[in-house]
């Protein structure tokens, strides 16, 4: 999950937690010092070797590094299967950008010893994990179709929701979770004034412009927040973040797919119907929570933004599927959020850590009750199925959110630089001091493109 408004705890520093006995003081102390990563350029097209396990030790304990949102699951887990040896290792699960990860496992890489077995991270830690940091290396993790995960396991997760974690033919992690993005908005305000739930862009840009009119004050978007563009460009198609080759990445925010995004939303800012304050900016739940007639955005809005931040009461907010262009027969979506786990190429037990990894992200026993919408199928099945994940809401989600988890746009590349930095750094700013989007695109495209060169990317515009 992102940092703007998402569930998940960033923490800084690792806290050790073990089912034998409490890590010595010096190991804790390592574990807490938080090295800046090497942020040396690597090569995007460095491959590696055929993968060769480390000796097996069958029945050897194994170290796992959480998040303390996932935490719970591992415990579950241990607690389901009393016979595994865990040790559990809580840090900040590479929330807000963090090199924590990164910093240590260059340092394990150094030493030649300490890798944990299995991580929990962001897909931006898979850019590193799963490419080799110098010749007839092994990447840090491990390539799970290596006759880890069965293909069939594999298959189930849904449409492009593995993308981020496939390098060079092979797949460095599993998704734990998906944030795909579909339509909020308020049932009983929308039927109250008789306005018709919008199918595509124009559609909604029209009822935009007519709640301004008819209902001054009431907002059917924002773009304030860091990740605002991955539900309004990401969705829209627009080729910011388009990896044409490993090592090659097109930034084109004059493509029409981008243009088009940037009237329609320019449109509705002007009309005071998209707000250029973030949903999760100081003050704005009070202030305007109530206002918020409709809102495209992830699927743990429901849960997070209306229910959690503004407060607004049960049976009050429903979701639609994904919104289309007119006359573009093509469904597509963003995803705001999602994390990974990796198993260690360098772990003595391989089959217990991919046990676990398989299990925290596909079984139902753990995803039905998962905080977020799971990225393998069956198990999201089960999640929706839990009355916790769908009682709040005034319609059936489930449509809505399987419908936009098959449908997210697999042209918006992971990266090894965030995608959020150049919004922030750039945009927001500029529509704080009232430019519009348009107006805006050339300078977001020219700090995406120096952000991609200084990660020794090759960078093309057109």
């Amino acid at each position: 999950m992102r940092s703007s408004g998402s569930p998940r705890v960033s923490r800084r520093r690792a806290v050790v937690r073990t089912t034998a006995a409490a890590l010595s003081l010096a190991t804790a102390a390592a574990l807490a010092g938080c090295a800046s990563a090497d942020t040396t350029p690597q090569s995007a097209s460095s491959s590696a070797p055929a993968f060769k396990p480390a000796e097996q030790k069958s029945g050897s304990e194994i170290t796992v590094w959480a998040d303390s949102t996932r935490l719970p699951s591992v415990e579950a887990y241990q607690k389901a299967h009393p016979d595994a040896k865990l040790k559990i290792v809580t840090y900040d699960g590479g929330a807000d950008g963090s090199t924590y990860l990164q910093s240590k496992v260059q340092l394990f890489d150094r030493t030649g010893s300490g890798w944990p077995d299995v991580v929990f991270g962001s897909p931006t830690d898979v850019t590193w994990a799963s490419r080799a940091t110098k010749p007839g290396a092994q990447p840090f993790a491990a390539p799970l179709d290596a006759d880890l995960v069965p293909q069939s396991t594999l298959d189930g997760f849904a449409k492009g929701s593995l993308t981020p974690c496939q390098f060079d033919g092979h797949t460095y992690c599993l998704r734990n979770d998906i944030a795909q993005v579909v339509l909020w908005y308020n049932k009983p305000l929308m039927d109250k004034w008789g306005y018709t739930v919008p199918k595509t862009w124009e559609e909604y840009e029209a009822l935009g412009k007519q709640v301004a009119k008819d209902h001054p004050g009431y907002l059917v978007g924002s773009v304030g927040d860091t990740n605002s563009h991955e539900s309004y460009f990401w969705s829209g198609q627009c080729p910011a973040f388009d990896l044409a080759k490993p090592d090659t990445l097109r930034t084109d925010l004059q493509d029409p797919n981008c243009t088009r995004t940037a009237k329609l939303l320019d449109g509705l800012i002007d009309a005071k119907a998209v707000t250029t304050k973030g949903f999760f900016s100081q003050g704005f739940a009070k202030e305007s929570g109530n206002k918020v007639l409709m809102a495209y955005g992830p699927s743990w809005y429901g849960q997070y933004l209306f229910k959690t931040a503004f407060k607004t009461p049960a049976k009050q907010i429903a979701a639609a599927p994904p919104l289309t262009w007119q006359g573009d027969s093509t469904v597509a979506t963003g995803n705001v959020g999602g994390g990974v786990w990796m198993v260690s190429s360098h772990s003595a037990n391989l089959k217990a850590s991919t046990d676990l990894v398989t299990w925290l992200t596909t079984s139902d026993a753990n995803q039905a009750t998962a905080p977020t919408y799971p990225a393998y199928t069956k198990a999201a099945e089960a999640w929706l199925a839990n009355p916790a994940n769908s009682d709040y809401f005034a319609n059936d989600v489930s449509g809505p959110f399987q419908q936009a988890a098959q449908a997210v746009w697999t042209g918006w590349s992971n990266t090894r630089f965030s995608d959020a930095t150049a919004w922030s750094s750039v945009v927001l700013p500029a529509l704080t001091a009232g430019k519009s989007l348009t107006a805006t695109l050339p300078a977001w495209q020219n700090e995406i493109a120096n952000e991609a060169k200084a990660q020794g990317y090759k960078v093309v515009t057109q």
